[in-house]
């Protein structure tokens, strides 16, 4: 077909789409070439490394960073008030990680109380086949917002 030289349409052709192709192929790669160093700054931006660390709150472990929301279990602090949280367990800062053992002397994470809130309702049913017995509770967790403003 393709290799036939007696039909020359065919030949043509062929030779046609060899040519598209190539055109083709300079175009993307000159389209590449000219928008590689916006994807290349948007690449190192993203790969930059933050500051985090892993913090004891109302006795449960988070992984925190900086300006950072959270809900954590109710706190009794009010709306509005700073609060320190002392049992940081790991910290790394650009690379460098300090882990505790089981807590990092000195440092902690700062917070701010945003505000009180319930957390959405969990419903529990209870059941026993055959037994006639049926049973509904409802919970809602009171949580706390808070927005982590520095880790020392």
């Amino acid at each position: 077909m393709f290799g036939d030289k007696n039909n020359s349409s065919d030949f043509q052709g062929f030779d046609l789409k060899r040519c598209f192709f190539s055109l083709i192929c300079f175009v993307s790669m000159d389209l590449i070439a000219n928008f590689a160093p916006s994807f290349d700054t948007r690449l190192t931006k993203k790969a930059s490394i933050k500051m985090y660390a892993i913090v004891e709150i109302a006795g449960q472990q988070f992984k925190v960073e900086k300006e950072q929301k959270i809900f954590v279990h109710r706190l009794k602090n009010e709306e509005g008030a700073e609060v320190s949280f002392d049992t940081v367990m790991l910290k790394d800062e650009d690379g460098n990680i300090t882990v505790g053992a089981p807590v990092i002397e000195g440092a902690s994470v700062s917070a701010k109380v945003i505000k009180h809130i319930k957390g959405e309702k969990v419903l529990v049913f209870h059941k026993k086949r055959r037994k006639g017995y049926q049973k509904m509770n409802g919970h809602r967790q009171y949580l706390t917002q808070i927005l982590i403003t520095d880790i020392k």
